[in-house]
Formats: structure tokens, C-alpha cells, sequence
């Protein structure tokens, strides 16, 4: 292991991030050199991006995840 630290992005940089490809028409990969990125992992932020509730933050469940986590503790019950 290289002991380099995970880097973590903030929800408005990943959605400016997707707005230099949807609405300024640059291409992944120019965009993820520009900003030192993985490319894949840009193109996961852009699909994300299109779901509701993107990018919902560090120890936060997307809202159907919390649902189904909700239903699946009933359920036990």
C-alpha cells in the first residue's frame, strides 16, 4: 500500500464537475485531465447526477436506500 490518502469531493464540486460536460459539451476526459480525476470516475458522477438526490454526502443514504433499510428492519420485526 502506498499510504496515500482518499481523497473526497464535495456535492458542488462533482456537480460543476458534470456541468462542464452536460452544458458546456467537453468531453470526460478533457474535463477529468483538467481537474485531476479519474475519468470513470467522473462518468459515475455524471450518471449519478441525473438521479434524484444526487451526491447526498458523507454517512447519508439515498432516499430509496433509507426506505428499503426501513422496510427491511420492519420486516425483522
Amino acid at each position: 500500500m502506498t499510504g496515500e490518502k482518499r481523497r473526497s469531493y464535495t456535492p458542488e464540486f462533482k456537480y460543476e464537475a458534470v456541468r462542464l460536460i452536460t452544458e458546456e459539451g467537453r468531453s470526460i476526459a478533457e474535463v477529468s485531465r483538467n481537474l485531476g480525476i479519474n475519468a470513470t470516475m467522473l462518468g459515475r458522477w455524471k450518471r449519478e447526477a441525473q438521479e434524484v438526490d444526487a451526491f447526498p454526502g458523507k454517512g447519508r443514504m439515498k432516499p430509496m436506500e433509507e426506505e428499503l433499510r426501513r422496510l427491511q428492519r420492519e420486516n425483522r420485526q
